[in-house]
């Protein structure tokens, strides 16, 4: 995400409301993409924005529909301040009033036919028909994108990726077998697409850190939700589970620790928190993540950044998509630093980047992923924040293998919008004992030369993790080998 995620379903409809609350919007900053899409002006004035966002909930354990979140005037209110204000915003219901419709029917038809057949013989018959209902009611979801666009409300490049991205997550959520998957893609979908037009309508943007919003609505379990049936927690493993003991025990010594780690997908970030949201729950949720300014730019994964914690920079990869630009991005960047710089100084962070200042890719030959060659100057800035921040830190490699779920274009693209190619598959992820600098400094004449054998030597340790989790995920023989000390575990299993 630098240069920047089956057992709760069932079947069960709830019709309780919800009423939404008014959040803060956050001030105009760098990190927004200019004239990306149309959206109501921002000031940069110090007037207060407040949205009432009306959404879907989640559950959080055992139900795979999403609870309507209403306000009294079934819209957002967008008000200004002493500024002179803004209009309001009305957001549509389209994808909402589609959901209710749905389970309106559903809990119809189960009430009519159970009254009259009680019998096992007849339950059966409901679920087929549950199942025909929210067939119709997901025609009615995709019906709805081509509504928003007629109405203007949603520009056809974005509704194409949204119809793109429906079809792409149906299809791998069936792959994993799950007796609910209509229902799972259909809840998840809804809420999706709810949260992805009321950003076109009303932007949201990032601060150069943003802190994961979890009121009024849980951004972060949104992700989790989302993403968790893509993944095979059957054939999915964690390396040096103690290690991630080890780092959670650091933290709370009020150390600094900071995690070297090659970069697969958008969903990085979400795949790390649901591969630790068993064992180690509050290292999943308290990570800082390096992120770029595509994925808080993206309209179809805005939502998703923003369940998480982030430091937002903008990716050498793309300093100079647009010239004009490029000068802003490196001030806007300098601030990230002195806000890592501050955050790190109080203490107990733990911060995730990919030192490589993008996402892998296969080789063009040979077809086979391995991790990208991190950037020396990249683990240096990170080495020198945690040496600065006056108290201890550490940094440990870390090696993640999840590509086959959503895995990033063939090459590196300046426009926003990617195609998203989207399977169930089981994921990977491995941490080694941390490398001390000062050792490996030691041998080294020069301090060049100290930096890139660091770089060197925490890009080995990711590549022999990534070996032995490949090893294990894809049945590769002999890669197992190549190191020693990674011991793999299935905390779902």
């Amino acid at each position: 995400m630098s240069s920047l995620p089956l057992p709760f379903f069932s079947a069960t409809c709830t019709k309780e409301a919800l009423s939404s609350s008014i959040k803060s919007s956050s001030p105009l900053v760098p990190f927004q993409r200019l004239q990306l899409f149309r959206s109501t002006s921002r000031t940069a004035t110090t007037t207060t924005t407040t949205r009432i966002r009306s959404s879907l909930f989640y559950s959080l354990k055992v139900k795979a529909t999403a609870e309507v979140v209403q306000d009294k005037e079934s819209g957002v209110a967008v008000t200004g301040g002493t500024g002179g204000g803004k209009p309001v915003v009305e957001h549509s219901r389209t994808f909402i009033e589609a959901h209710s419709e749905q389970v309106y029917l559903t809990q119809f038809l189960l009430r009519a036919v159970q009254s009259v057949h009680p019998t096992f013989h007849a339950l059966i018959k409901n679920m087929f028909n549950c199942s025909s209902i929210r067939t119709t009611g997901v025609m009615k979801l995709l019906s709805g994108i081509r509504k928003e666009v007629e109405a203007g409300r949603l520009p056809p490049n974005v509704a194409a990726g949204m119809e793109e991205l429906y079809q792409n997550y149906r299809n791998a959520v069936f792959q994993s077998g799950h007796p609910a998957a209509v229902e799972i893609v259909f809840s998840n979908m809804t809420v999706a697409f709810d949260h992805m037009l009321l950003d076109v309508e009303d932007p949201f943007v990032f601060e150069p850190y943003h802190k994961a919003l979890q009121e009024p609505f849980d951004y972060y379990m949104f992700g989790q939700n989302y993403i968790r049936p893509l993944i095979d927690f059957r054939n999915s493993y964690i390396g040096n589970l103690s290690l991630f003991y080890e780092i959670e025990e650091k933290l709370k010594q009020g150390h600094n620790v900071v995690l070297i780690s090659n970069h697969q997908t958008e969903a990085d970030p979400i795949i790390i928190s649901l591969l630790l949201e068993k064992t180690n729950p509050q290292l999943a949720e308290r990570k800082i993540y390096v992120a770029g300014d595509r994925v808080i730019t993206d309209p179809l994964c805005k939502p998703f950044s923003m369940g998480r914690n982030l430091l937002c920079v903008y990716s050498k990869k793309h300093m100079y998509d647009i010239p004009e630009l490029a000068e802003m991005k490196r001030k806007a960047n300098t601030r990230s630093l002195k806000e890592m710089a501050l955050l790190l100084r109080g203490g107990s962070k733990v911060v995730w980047i990919a030192a490589s200042g993008g996402r892998d890719r296969p080789d063009a030959l040979t077809e086979e992923w391995y991790p990208a060659r991190f950037d020396s100057s990249s683990v240096d800035n990170m080495r020198r924040l945690i040496e600065h921040s006056g108290v201890p830190g550490h940094i440990y490699p870390l090696a993640l293998l999840c590509y086959d779920i959503m895995p990033p274009p063939p090459q590196v693209e300046k426009e926003i919008g990617e195609k998203r190619i989207i399977t169930f598959h089981g994921a990977g992820l491995s941490v080694a004992p941390e490398i001390s600098f000062p050792e490996i400094a030691a041998a080294c004449e020069k301090s060049k030369e100290a930096k890139d054998a660091y770089t060197q030597a925490l890009y080995k340790s990711v590549n022999e993790q990534y070996n032995v989790l490949e090893s294990a995920i894809h049945g590769k023989q002999g890669l197992e080998a190549l190191t020693a000390g990674v011991s793999l575990s299935q905390p779902w299993k």
